[in-house]
């Protein structure tokens, strides 16, 4: 059974470090996806350089992580949530492009509209989703022990944990320790069932991702 970590809502000065240095010191390469109000901060910049030397996939999860692009009325919300946060990104990570669509941990309809998928194709994006969150930003003490239960139930996990304060990192080098044990592999890709689009192509079911017209 294979595991892919990812981290979203980052980058966060302190707690990304931390989180950088677990994956470091047990030798386990993730996927993070970045909020564009973070990149102002030349820490959070630094960082993302970091998580990029390391070998992780960084990834874009929009700029204010607001509303779902499926619910957000904004005529303009792809271009002030995916290319707004690509354009802070692209200097830091030229590519391949990534997005992770804001869901509250759930996949539905809400994820996605017809423009965002448009705008995704035409600018060469994957589009990474998951199929397992722990909820480590409500229980930061007892994620592990459900990610550990979630990925017994199939063969590959895409797991989404936040680099944010409060949430899996007092956990997390636990956890990894605990997944290898139970003979889990730690992977950096995405399960093809997570992946709907692939650098530019539509290669899985979107009807389920986008709101209706």
């Amino acid at each position: 059974m294979k595991l892919t970590l990812s981290f979203d809502n980052g980058p966060d000065p302190e707690v990304t470090r931390a989180v950088l240095d677990v994956l470091q010191g047990r030798g386990v390469t993730a996927q993070f996806f970045v909020l564009g109000k973070q990149l102002g901060d030349p820490r959070c910049r630094r960082l993302v350089e970091r998580a990029r030397d390391a070998g992780h996939l960084v990834g874009n999860h929009s700029f204010s992580h607001g509303a779902p692009l499926g619910r957000d009325g904004r005529p303009d919300a792809v271009e002030a949530e995916i290319a707004a946060t690509e354009a802070l990104l692209a200097p830091l990570v030229p590519g391949p492009r990534r997005f992770r669509p804001v869901g509250g941990g759930e996949l539905g309809r809400h994820l996605l509209t017809r423009r965002a998928v448009d705008y995704l194709v035409a600018h060469g994006y994957s589009c990474i989703l998951w199929n397992s969150v722990p909820r480590d930003w409500v229980d930061p003490d007892g994620w592990p022990a459900r990610a550990l239960a979630d990925c017994a139930t199939r063969a590959h996990t895409l797991l989404v944990l936040h680099d944010i304060p409060n949430a899996c990192l007092a956990g997390l080098a636990g956890f990894i320790d605990a997944a290898r044990a139970a003979g889990l592999e730690l992977v950096a890709d995405a399960p093809p069932d997570c992946a709907p689009i692939v650098d530019g192509r539509v290669v899985g079911r979107l009807d389920d991702l986008v709101a209706a017209a």
